[in-house]
């Protein structure tokens, strides 16, 4: 069966996550928060004292996985093996892990798959850095949202004082700035826009500037009536 998907690229604090939940919602479709799989896996990894650094175990269980996202408007949980696990992903050693295990070719084959098993009726809208260019390639529609690192880091500041955090604005956006260059220039899955997607700049738009310039897009290609 040919289950439409609709992916959103893009580096972060672009408001991708957003996004995603808002398209999801609308088109009551399923939801990937890809940039959890490698610490999902690395969670688990740890739970299961897997070696960290042994690809074969770590692609068995990669692919043995029982994940979904449900989300609301404002929030996206996790839930692992029927377990919800989105405050534990926030755990250096959990990061450390995922680190560790994105080194091996193996293992993101296997986070591969797993991403695309989330390709379920009656669709699937997914945010990331290389889902239209790599996980889904055959997506039916692409988005690549960017905005200005300056304007990220005031969206992402604004967020976590909200939250309750204490953080610097120049630490969030030299943080930003060096993932930017990694995640462009990496050799393998580098942050780009595919050929086929749509480029929505987000710097001066708000959330519902954005939705409805991608509202129209999922209109003209049949996703909604």
């Amino acid at each position: 069966m040919n289950v439409p998907v609709v992916t959103i690229d893009g580096p972060g604090g672009a408001g991708k996550g957003t996004l995603a939940r808002l398209i999801a919602k609308e088109l009551g479709f399923n939801l990937l928060d890809s940039g959890a799989i490698y610490r999902i896996l690395g969670l688990a990894a740890l739970r299961g004292a897997v070696d960290l650094d042994d690809p074969g175990p770590l692609s068995t269980m990669a692919t043995s996985l029982s994940l979904s996202f449900p989300f609301t408007e404002k929030h996206t949980d996790i839930v692992l093996n029927g377990e919800s696990v989105a405050g534990q992903l926030r755990n250096q050693d959990v990061a450390d892990a995922a680190s560790r295990i994105a080194i091996h070719p193996l293992v993101r084959d296997a986070l591969m798959f797993l991403q695309r098993q989330q390709a379920c009726v009656p669709g699937l809208v997914g945010d990331g850095r290389d889902l239209g260019t790599i996980v889904f390639p055959d997506a039916k529609l692409k988005i690549f949202l960017d905005a200005n690192v300056g304007i990220r880091a005031d969206r992402r500041y604004h967020e976590l004082i909200e939250s309750g955090q204490t953080v610097a604005r120049s630490a969030i956006l030299r943080d930003l700035e060096i993932r930017d260059v990694r995640d462009r220039t990496r050799s393998v899955a580098p942050l780009v826009a595919a050929e086929d997607a749509f480029v929505i700049d987000s710097s001066d738009k708000s959330p519902s500037d954005v939705l409805s310039v991608v509202r129209e897009l999922c209109q003209a290609h049949g996703l909604t009536n």
